[in-house]
């Protein structure tokens, strides 16, 4: 049966957080030596001699004489804020975050596709996670301990990390540390009979126990996924390590594994189960279009929807309207007051016959007058 550690939720985002600040406390302090580029006997000239104030090599005779000295930006001067000793170079790591990675870590190396995704060779293998006999513990020979790895099919791995070693970018070639090479498989055991001289010079190959378990190996980079070959042992200890949900860890004192916020995080199946679906109303079909936005104040219907009293009241001014012309016409019958007379049509008709005849006796009295105009301008 699968130990409960290999059902534990994975966070990878707790695994980064512990990985990260885990490689922090590995570091080792260094710093400048406190005197560089103090040892000299500098003065300053002071002011009044057109140089800059920064300190000068005293005595003459030399190059030397008169250079700047002390500031960072001197030849051979200090470094600006030298680096100390002192600085904070660990960080405190609560108990139960790094236990939580170590069991999400756990968990990832026992799904393929993680595995897989991390760039392990893991094609030929019977299964994952994958179990060897105890035996394996008691191997002493590197050349059985590939033959083994061979007839597993995981030799494949140790060879795509054997074939990635090269040169180190940058100047960690300078310090000690020439070389980079992929991780190949860990292998897990419970007690060790000769197992850790046959490993250890398996190129990518590591190992490591199961009492003593580390971040830096099941998860390289903070990442998930590590390819992890389990002796019998070290796989049936797993339980009594890490317990689980409901059971307590016989190792750690009040520990139990972490349980996950959902025990199935396919949320699409969720929701296109048989369950779900059946309580689920039908799929609105019709599509739902902004409605125009009408003025009630030029739209009576509109107003209406607003305002059902609004037809009352239109009925209401409207009837008042009628009696107020009604009562006018009333008054104004009483007092006399109508409509003016129009005059006749036909009077009308007469007088313009008689104009017709005067215009045209007008016609050559303004002809007679057109000459004369012209002579008094010669």
């Amino acid at each position: 049966m699968l130990p409960a550690v290999f059902r534990a939720p994975i966070r990878t985002d707790v695994v980064t957080f512990v990985h990260d600040n885990m490689r922090k406390n590995r570091r080792q302090p260094y710093a400048v030596n406190a005197m560089s580029g103090h040892q000299h006997s500098a003065e300053s000239w002071g002011t009044g001699r057109a140089v800059a104030r920064i300190p000068r090599i005293s005595g003459g005779g030399t190059s030397r004489s008169g250079q700047g000295a002390f500031g960072n930006q001197c030849r051979k001067g200090r470094m600006f804020a030298p680096t100390k000793i002192w600085r904070r170079w660990h960080r405190r790591i609560n108990q139960n975050q790094r236990r939580y990675a170590t069991v999400s870590a756990l968990a990832a190396s026992a799904l393929p596709a993680l595995v897989e995704a991390r760039g392990h060779r893991i094609s030929g293998l019977p299964q994952v996670p994958l179990v060897v006999d105890s035996g394996i513990e008691k191997i002493t020979t590197t050349k059985k301990a590939v033959t083994l790895l061979k007839a597993l099919g995981a030799y494949a791995d140790v060879e795509k990390s054997k074939d990635s070693r090269k040169t180190r970018p940058g100047v960690g070639k300078m310090r000690n540390r020439r070389h980079v090479m992929r991780r190949g498989p860990l292998v897990v055991f419970d007690k060790d009979e000769g197992i850790s001289q046959a490993f250890r010079n398996i190129p990518g190959v590591e190992i490591c126990s199961v009492n003593a378990l580390n971040l830096l190996q099941l998860a390289p980079g903070g990442h998930v996924g590590r390819f992890i070959v389990w002796s019998e042992g070290a796989f049936r200890a797993l339980d009594k390590i890490f317990g689980s949900t409901t059971k307590n860890s016989a190792v750690k004192i009040g520990y139990k594994l972490p349980r996950a916020v959902l025990a199935n995080a396919d949320i699409a199946r969720i929701i296109n189960s048989d369950e779900i679906q059946a309580v689920v109303r039908n799929a609105r079909r019709t599509v739902l279009r902004p409605r125009q936005k009408k003025n009630p104040l030029k739209n009576f219907g509109v107003m209406l929807r607003l305002n059902p009293y609004a037809a009352t009241l239109k009925r209401a001014a409207v009837l008042t309207d009628k009696r107020l012309r009604e009562r006018l016409a009333a008054a104004n019958k009483r007092r006399g007051v109508g409509k003016k007379e129009k005059k006749p049509a036909k009077a009308a008709a007469p007088a313009k016959a008689a104009a017709a005849p005067a215009k045209a006796a007008a016609a050559p009295a303004k002809a007679a007058a057109a000459p004369a105009k012209g002579a008094k301008k010669q």
